[in-house]
């Protein structure tokens, strides 16, 4: 017997989901992976079962490739046997250089060897490894990498924290807020890992722009594992919940598309969500089919709001047998499907009160009227839950009879109750002939029902399994519309700015050049800096070419480079940078290379490590390049290391890569060295009070400043220790520091830049109003046209007070539920009023929207409220506004909450400005 599917870590077991009432937790599916070598590099090759795709990345580095396999949760790893052979010709792997890193990272892990196609053979052995029979196929999803950049080297990811590192701060942690986690967190950590083609860069930057001027609420953004729904409509195990889901999906796509605002949006993500799922989908059938799927899960699933399957009640059963018994089917499906079985439960329940009325009833009110104070029998029809039954129960009772008493046949009925099996259920539980009979028929009605139910939602997988790539690509859709929301938001709050990004052309011989080869940032900042908050050193980077760097111990060398890697990775992949404006070309690689440990595993010391990663980057680089190197040979013997930094050195000014090489051997601006290109930078100190310290700024020249012995003593090393040493210094180096004094007087740079600003507005309201449909839709249009009345004539009074002759504006924007305010709003004055699922007002200002809106719907039954907003210019006129409104709506009869911030008086101060009050 052959299996067809099982469970392991990345494809739960589900069987069974279809009839329950909670979800799953589904995680991300784990891969089979197959290594290999070929004439452009290393191949890597993903097959996920779960999803019946694979996909191919050749040409990697070996640093890139051990990147993904470090940071990829994988089921099994294959390598192929095109390892085995290396630059050297020999089948050591991993003995001469090329391969070592890779077959380090290897031999820690389990894996198979393999031989033949990479691909097909591959494909066979997932097959062999699943149980897949010979005819399942296998979905190419590979996306074409021609002019992508190169994939991260490892010490590039974690020496920024797009892999998490210990000690280092934390890249992805400051371009998202802390609430967006999951797989938004995932696509924006691949995309750093992994940047994109300019044209998707470029796309994505475009996103993110419109995304960060749009003024109208935004979708909750459902996000779904892609892998989880194939695989439950596969196994036609999708329940009501998954369904309600998918509707949330398909239903936030046409909400985009139907959005004059966010239909630009949707636009935009089409190509994205492209390369990032493999399917090529237009957007007009990206809406036709989301049409579809909202409307047919419309027809066959039980939505929110609709109470037409209340659970049975009976005066004289308890309703948790009745809870019990049919909250496992009701309320998964319409009625109009399941009316039959819904009708035969109805009456085999009223069948049951009826019987237990006549039967037990009796005997209760005899009990009740005859038993004593004190220690008599009582009984009393109660709900057996392990036995799914409704019997009497009866204290100290006998079933006794005597001639004439009531409830005398009922006694004579009564019998043992017994469970599944025919055994006693104990002394004090009893039933009769006709109790049982109805609980049979009830349960088996009940039953059929259920059956029915899953029947119904077995056959809307069948049927959604048809559409499932559209359901992958549009979930995905959804994930990045998260993800770069999310970003812009963070990143507004951040105060950082969308670079301009620049491409690069291809001649008509096919040979590349720039358009605009160098990279200049102003106001760059540390970005694990909060720069909003003031905190941080800005400086000004102009790079045309390589620089060699020099500064004192704590001056900010490995701070810099830190910072323009990460701004360099960010705008390369189209996000926003910290800095106050930057120009940033898109670099076919960027290389960071800090400081290097020995690695005792593979017999390495920390300067073998450092050489073979520098081997890697030299190996690497082009025109188009960043190379960034922190204190190059530093761990070998001063004059060799310094010979060798300077060949690394001129090597890099030749091939004619942008990039920084920190260094303190100061021995080579002695070396003969054969540049034309490379610039000498400085990380500045001062003096003061004696003392020479950093000051953190990028200049012009060379500083031969270690501040060692500063260091050394702010650390806690021992007095005697540093005297000791500053007296060995004098005495071997008193002579260099005589001639070498003048070199630190650096040139200073000016910091002051050009701000970029982007003024994005939109015209026209966008709104659409339509006929209110229900009652809470008439209190929300009578509360609007209230509240635009009352804050029309008071701004009205406020622009004649400061002689403005032009009328104000005044536009709410609705905030509907499962819906939240766009990024747009952060960090403006905003007034609102809530719309409580009680009826109930609230009147509230704000200069954080979003959080507040968060606050209010994180209370128990506020879930799904809905708010209007209005953005002002300035805290103080909302203030104003806010008083004014709970003082004016309540003595028009709408009913607030918060009545006591009516008597807020003189809020604020009257100095503002009423230029940017024209809202739409």
């Amino acid at each position: 017997m052959v299996i067809q599917w099982h469970a392991h870590p990345g494809s739960p077991y589900v069987f069974g989901l279809v009839g329950v009432d909670h979800d799953l937790d589904f995680p991300e599916p784990m891969p089979v992976i197959g290594v290999s070598r070929s004439a452009r590099g290393y191949c890597l090759t993903l097959i996920l079962e779960t999803m019946k795709t694979y996909s191919s990345e050749d040409g990697l580095t070996e640093e890139a490739l051990v990147t993904k396999l470090r940071t990829c949760r994988y089921h099994h790893l294959f390598l192929h046997s095109s390892l085995k052979v290396n630059a050297s010709g020999t089948c050591r792997w991993g003995e001469f250089g090329s391969g070592g890193l890779l077959w380090g990272e290897c031999t820690a892990r389990q894996f198979e060897w393999f031989e033949g196609d990479p691909v097909a053979e591959l494909l066979y052995k997932v097959k062999e490894l699943y149980g897949l029979d010979d005819e399942v196929t296998f979905r190419n999803v590979t996306v074409p990498s021609e002019n992508r950049p190169r994939s991260l080297h490892l010490g590039t990811a974690t020496q920024i924290g797009a892999i998490p590192t210990e000690g280092i701060p934390c890249l992805l942690k400051v371009l998202l807020p802390s609430n967006c986690t999951g797989l938004p967190a995932l696509y924006i950590r691949d995309l750093l890992l992994n940047p994109p083609a300019y044209e998707i860069a470029s796309t994505i930057q475009a996103t993110c722009k419109l995304m960060s001027s749009i003024k109208c609420s935004i979708p909750e953004f459902t996000c779904v594992s892609s892998a989880k729904l194939v695989k439950l409509l596969e196994l036609r195990e999708a329940n009501h919940i998954e369904f309600c889901r998918i509707k949330n999906v398909v239903d936030e796509i046409l909400h985009m598309h139907r959005s004059i605002d966010l239909r630009e949006v949707l636009k935009l993500l089409m190509d994205p969500a492209w390369v990032a799922t493999g399917l090529k989908i237009d957007l007009e059938t990206l809406v036709n089919e989301c049409e579809w799927l909202s409307d047919r899960i419309d027809q066959m699933i039980f939505l929110d709001g609709e109470n037409d399957q209340k659970i049975s009640s009976y005066a004289n059963i308890p309703g948790e047998f009745f809870e019990d018994a049919e909250s496992s089917w009701k309320g998964r499906v319409k009625k109009i499907h399941i009316e039959e079985e819904v009708a035969e439960v109805e009456r085999a329940a009223e069948a049951l009160s009826s019987v237990v009325t006549e039967d037990f009833l009796p005997i209760v009110s005899r009990i009740k009227a005859t038993s004593a104070p004190l220690g008599g029998p009582k009984g009393e029809i109660l709900y057996a839950r392990e036995h799914e039954a409704v019997w009497f129960k009866g204290k100290r009772f006998a079933p006794v009879v005597w001639a004439g008493t009531s409830g005398e046949e009922q006694i004579k009925q009564l019998k043992p109750a017994l469970d599944s099996k025919g055994r006693k259920v104990g002394e004090e539980w009893f039933t009769t002939m006709k109790v049982e009979g109805a609980l049979t028929r009830y349960h088996d009605a009940g039953a059929k029902a259920k059956a029915r139910v899953l029947e119904l939602l077995r056959g809307l997988s069948t049927e959604l399994q048809t559409k499932i790539n559209i359901l992958v690509f549009a979930s995905m859709l959804l994930v990045i519309a998260k993800a770069l929301f999310a970003h812009v938001s963070e990143g507004r709050r951040r105060k950082w700015v969308f670079p301009t990004l620049t491409g690069f052309s291809s001649s008509k011989g096919g040979e590349s050049f720039d358009e605009t080869k160098g990279m200049k940032i102003i106001g760059l900042t540390p970005y694990w800096f909060d720069a909003s908050a003031g905190c941080a050193v800005h400086n000004t980077v102009d790079m045309q070419s390589l620089f060699l760097l020099t500064g004192p111990n704590g001056g900010g060398k490995s701070s810099l480079l830190r910072s323009i890697c990460a701004a360099a990775l960010l705008g390369i992949c189209g996000f926003m940078v910290p800095a106050e404006s930057a120009l940033i070309p898109q670099f076919d690689s960027i290389m960071l290379h800090m400081k290097s440990y020995d690695s005792p595993a593979d017999g390495k010391s920390s300067f073998q490590v450092e050489m073979s990663e520098i081997r890697s980057v030299v190996g690497g680089a082009t025109s188009r390049s960043l190379v960034l190197v922190d204190e190059i040979c530093r761990g070998t013997e001063t004059a060799k290391g310094t010979c060798i930094a300077g060949s690394i050195i001129e090597t890099l000014d030749e091939i004619g890569c942008l990039g920084i090489i920190s260094t303190h051997l100061h021995g080579i601006f002695n070396l003969p060295l054969r540049t034309k290109n490379m610039v000498y930078k400085a990380m500045g100190t001062e003096y003061v009070d004696g003392q020479t310290k950093p000051t953190w700024k990028l200049v012009d020249g060379i500083c031969r400043e270690s501040l060692a012995f500063e260091t050394a003593t702010k650390e806690g090393v021992a007095e005697t220790i540093i005297q000791r040493a500053e007296e060995l210094y004098s005495s071997v180096y008193a002579k260099e520091v005589s001639s070498g004094r003048l070199d630190t007087q650096l040139l200073k740079l000016g910091s002051d830049g050009i701000h970029l600003q982007s003024n994005g507005t939109q015209e026209g309201s966008l709104c659409h109003k339509t006929k209110p449909t229900n009652r809470l839709e008439v209190i929300q249009n009578d509360v609007e046209s209230a509240v635009t009345m009352i804050c029309q004539k008071k701004l009205m009074e406020l622009y004649k007070q400061k002689n403005r002759s032009e009328l104000p504006v005044v536009n709410f924007v609705a905030i509907a539920a499962r819906e939240q305010p766009p990024p747009s709003t952060i960090g403006a004055s905003c007034l609102y009023v809530m719309f409580r699922p009680d009826k109930k007002l609230y009147i509230g200002e704000t200069d954080d929207l979003d959080g507040r809106v968060h606050s209010h719907r994180s209370k128990e039954g506020m879930q799904n409220a809905s708010f209007l907003y209005l953005v002002v210019p300035g805290k103080s006129i909302a203030r104003q506004l806010e008083t004014l409104l709970v003082n004016q709506l309540s003595s028009q009869g709408f009913p607030l909450t918060n009545l006591a911030d009516g008597k807020h008086q003189n809020f604020g101060t009257s100095s503002f400005s009423l230029g940017s009050m024209t809202v739409a």
